[in-house]
């Protein structure tokens, strides 16, 4: 055999095939990393941040005695004449406002309501809420669709990312764990921002992947794949999740034309199930004299929805979370996960060191690539001309390819554009790296 097909040869033919596609993964990614890390940390703390906002709305001054649910109500539609009823979220406590959810003008707006004097204290469009818009801006980039294809395109492609890297970090010469779990420091500047780099990614390299999968059911296109794959020959699913701002929109809309009626005895058999906050009540779309009580905590295991009677209060019947098929069941942890909710503080801090990690991998990313960046050119690592390597690493990205539709499409693009016109651009090839020099 010759030693164009050694297994040293071959062995460094499949590592710079993949540093090459780690280089093109990075470029692409690095942006998106920076934008998702830095507000998916924002949104691990919305309970507080929700409680920060709310806070000129509680402890109110008790005047007189209590109106009731109905006339909370009323006062809101008044407010906002043509608008329809939504919900009704439960107060935790006697002296805080309550919000009342409405349909209004096109668009779900909550109205805070003196429950004593009912005076409207504030409201706000749901989607102009501070943390509403930095979700909104984490999954759709405030783009809509195309927003949410992207962020889903970007996510698919970080996962290449991590296991190339990880291929690329894999100690085979090292001796001792410096440059392998802990930087050197005193190596010069280029080992100090590689090894910086790299075992930054290890340590996170876990959390992150996590992150990215976790992250999958919501997507638009990997979602709505996953949806229609469930419901093959069985009933239409109800998730606990949705696809889009318009999904969650629709889904959780439910506005009603019809007079509403939130008897004490209703508001008492909600209060009675000491479901985990906040608490919503909303009317039955099949049934008038049935309303359905929510649970919408952030750790979604602590979730919980009963129906009740509306004259009576009594429960027609619950659901919770250990009620819910295994599917729904682990999705739902690893969304209270991703979402820093799941065991408290603890699963917030690790949140934001994951996020600050990726910030850091990507500047030191971006600092390798200015070091070794060529004045005339993208800086790519320069091709083999042993192809035996890209079919090895095709074949490891096709497979990817084919759990992540998105990365597949992409890849098609990829290829009909270095076919039908990089291919007839020599200059723009050799500066993007795709030909040897």
């Amino acid at each position: 055999m010759s030693s164009r097909f050694s297994p040293v040869v071959k062995s460094s033919a499949v590592y710079r095939t993949l540093w090459r596609w780690h280089f093109y993964a990075g470029l692409f990614c690095i942006p998106f990393i920076l934008t998702l890390a830095i507000s998916g940390a924002i949104y691990l703390f919305k309970p507080q941040l929700d409680a920060l906002v709310d806070r000129p709305y509680q402890q109110l001054a008790v005047a007189g005695e209590r109106s009731s649910a109905n006339a909370q109500i009323a006062a809101a539609l008044k407010a906002f004449p043509g608008s329809h009823f939504v919900n009704y979220q439960l107060p935790q406590r006697e002296i805080d406002a309550v919000v009342i959810t409405l349909f209004n003008q096109g668009v779900q707006r909550l109205v805070y309501i003196n429950p004593y004097t009912l005076e409207p204290l504030h409201s706000i469009n749901v989607d102009d809420q501070f943390v509403q818009q930095v979700r909104t801006f984490h999954g759709e980039l405030l783009a809509g669709n195309p927003g949410s294809i992207l962020v889903e395109l970007a996510g698919c492609w970080a996962i290449v990312l991590i296991l190339t890297g990880l291929y690329l970090w894999w100690p085979r010469n090292s001796r001792g764990l410096a440059g392998v779990l802990y930087p050197r420091l005193r190596q010069g500047q280029r080992t100090f921002w590689r090894d910086l780099h790299a075992v930054t990614g290890i340590w996170l390299s876990a959390f992150a992947l996590f992150l990215l999968v976790s992250g999958l059911p919501w997507t638009l296109v990997w979602g709505t794949a996953f949806k229609e794959l469930r419901q093959l020959g069985q009933q239409p699913v109800q998730q606990d999740w949705t696809l889009s701002r318009a999904q969650e929109h629709h889904h959780s809309a439910g506005a009603t034309e019809r007079p509403i009626d939130l008897s004490e005895a209703l508001l008492r058999g909600a209060v009675a199930l000491d479901l985990a906050p906040p608490v919503l009540l909303l009317p039955s779309r099949e049934n008038p004299a049935i309303w359905k009580v929510q649970s919408q905590h952030q750790n979604r295991p602590l979730r919980a929805d009963a129906w009740l009677e509306q004259s009576t209060g009594q429960v027609v019947r619950s659901e919770s979370f250990a009620q819910r098929p295994l599917l729904d069941r682990v999705i739902g942890i690893g969304v209270a996960a991703h979402e820093g909710q799941l065991f408290g503080w603890f699963n917030q801090l690790l949140g934001v060191l994951t996020a600050l990690g990726l910030v850091l991998m990507s500047l030191t990313g971006l600092v390798l690539w200015q070091r070794r960046r060529p004045t005339a050119g993208l800086g790519a690592p320069v091709p083999m001309a042993d192809t035996r390597a890209g079919r090895v690493v095709g074949g490891v990205i096709l497979l990817c390819a084919l759990l992540l539709p998105v990365l597949a499409g992409s890849l098609l693009v990829l290829w009909l554009a270095e076919m039908l016109l990089l291919k007839r651009l020599p200059p723009v090839r050799h500066w993007l790296g795709l030909a040897p020099r």
